[in-house]
């Protein structure tokens, strides 16, 4: 049986052209003065802004670099029919630095958990932060996650292994 489906095949550097266009675009648009570049790594597209007082473009708990991010996939999925590499947008290196807090913040509750045998539920978090939490997690012995909940309010909780 053939697949009548048309399958795009637009290589990872045009769609990091794309992601990197559209979001100069945006970055203009709100009369920013930053630079944004992006690169290939493996098979997933990594674009970054850089400049001063970028605050505007991650918002509370990187609510706005979330959306900026869907908004740049968006972009990227319809330029190749839905067959796009992965797209990943930072700020400023906003990405990080909340990685490094939030493991070490991780880390912290574990221990807690491992100690008093308290399970920790932590606040719903965006898929990049939940990743960091069952990463971080799985690296300590004695304890274990599960991710619960529905998305916006999926949240981590620490448990006894």
């Amino acid at each position: 049986m053939e697949d009548d489906e048309e399958t795009f095949e637009v290589p990872v550097e045009e769609q990091a052209q794309a992601a990197e266009d559209f979001t100069r675009g945006l970055v203009d648009a709100f009369g920013t003065d930053a630079t944004v570049t992006s690169r290939v790594d493996e098979d997933a597209v990594e674009v970054e802004i850089e400049g001063e007082q970028l605050g505007l473009f991650v918002g509370p708990r990187g609510a706005t670099l979330s959306a900026i991010e869907e908004l740049v996939r968006t972009v990227v999925q319809r330029q190749t029919g839905g067959h796009g590499a992965r797209v990943r947008v930072d700020v400023g290196g906003y990405r990080a630095k909340r990685r490094d807090a939030l493991s070490e913040f991780t880390r912290q509750l574990a221990q807690q958990v491992v100690e008093n045998g308290r399970e920790q539920a932590l606040e719903p978090m965006t898929p990049f932060d939940r990743k960091v939490v069952h990463d971080v997690v799985a690296e300590i012995d004695g304890v274990t996650t599960v991710s619960e909940g529905e998305e916006p309010r999926r949240r981590v909780v620490i448990r006894r292994a």
